[in-house]
């Protein structure tokens, strides 16, 4: 009888200890599309914060404490990211939000953690808007306007362009963004933009735009969209003739989908990114090579971004010394110089860093680095 009540005492410690050890976790949220139109960008935004997760827990955790990242899938649509903003706030009871991953999902989860007074910290938004919502939204990459700033100085300084034509998602705010700030930047430096055509979300079918844009023949084709649409556009537009153009557009193209997609058509064309694999910085050589081990596969800029996002939340709760959203919050709008892969990261007043931009080339199917340009 002894024994028994020994064993029972036993087994009840242990399952106080293990209720303990969970209540102790660091619950990070993390808002992510693994289905949906962009899911290869949000299965590397996934993979590259589980990696994260799994070295800083070998590391001891945060504060003496392990993390879990708690995943929910926004399937790249408004609506669900703005679900799973209130499911990780009211149920999951997370301090913190990484997330969304595309700047239309964070438009829709970020006004929900602002009123819920929980920060929430996109690594890949670019749209201007999104930090504009409140003190409590932060993002780690840099804004759509430097994209399309620095495509429009190298179309002109390097690619020698005098005319573009831009074919864009008027549905979508990152679309609509980067075809306003390249327009702006191009014409300032003596570019001519010869046509402006739109589409809208789920089209499939450009020929009659790419038509009006076959006439006007330009030098450039600004393609402000991500993979899974520009590689239908750049098929098309060569089917129909457009030889003389070089198609040139953002990190929306930064996916190993987009040659498959594209086929020949893509190749030569030319993008900005937030990073390139080939970067001989310590910290990226350390994550592309974790991250190729553990996946398999080389790291896309969305996955360097997530991992940057990831450390400075890291570096936000270490400071903030306790795991509390007011304490991250404050921690957050103060970080400055946080060793990142993309690069060191400091956020500015309005919550947004000021970093570098690469532009790559698809060249032989790879994308192969070209230039870095500051802001």
């Amino acid at each position: 009888m002894l024994r028994r009540s020994i064993i029972l005492a036993l087994a009840l410690l242990v399952l106080v200890g293990a209720a303990s050890y969970g209540a102790e976790e660091i619950k990070i949220g993390l808002i992510t599309s693994t289905t949906g139109d962009t899911a290869t960008f949000g299965i590397s935004v996934r993979n590259a914060a589980l990696l994260w997760e799994k070295q800083v827990n070998a590391r001891g955790g945060i504060l003496g404490r392990q993390v879990k990242i708690y995943v929910e899938d926004d399937k790249g649509m408004p609506s669900d990211a703005a679900n799973a903003a209130l499911k990780l706030i009211n149920q999951t009871k997370v301090p913190v939000i990484i997330g969304a991953v595309t700047s239309n999902c964070t438009l829709a989860a970020a006004p929900i953690a602002q009123a819920n007074k929980v920060p929430i910290l996109t690594p890949t938004s670019t749209n201007v808007t999104v930090t504009q919502i409140g003190k409590y939204v932060f993002r780690s990459c840099f804004l759509d306007p430097l994209q399309g700033q620095v495509m429009a100085r190298f179309a002109v300084s390097t690619l020698k362009a005098s005319t573009a034509a831009m074919l864009y998602d008027v549905s979508s705010d990152y679309s609509m963004g980067l075809a306003e700030s390249f327009k702006k930047q191009f014409e300032a430096l003596g570019g001519k933009v010869v046509a402006s055509e739109t589409y809208s979300r789920g089209e499939s079918d450009f020929s009659a735009q790419l038509t009006k844009i076959k006439r006007v023949d330009p030098d450039v084709l600004w393609l402000p969209d991500y993979y899974n649409t520009v590689g239908l556009i750049t098929r098309q537009a060569r089917q129909l003739g457009i030889k003389k153009a070089t198609f040139i557009g953002v990190d929306g193209w930064d996916s190993s989908d987009l040659v498959p997609l594209a086929g020949d058509s893509i190749e030569g064309g030319y993008f900005s990114n937030h990073y390139s694999a080939e970067s001989t910085r310590p910290m990226a050589v350390a994550f592309i090579k974790a991250y190729t081990d553990a996946y398999k596969a080389t790291p896309d800029a969305l996955a360097a971004l997530a991992y940057d996002g990831c450390l400075v939340v890291e570096d936000a709760i270490r400071r903030a010394g306790k795991v509390d959203s007011e304490a991250i919050t404050s921690a957050l709008a103060t970080t400055k110089n946080v060793e990142a892969v993309s690069g060191v990261l400091t956020l500015d007043a309005d919550r947004n860093p000021i970093k570098d931009a690469v532009v790559l080339q698809v060249k032989g199917g790879k994308f192969v680095y070209v230039t870095s340009v500051s802001p």
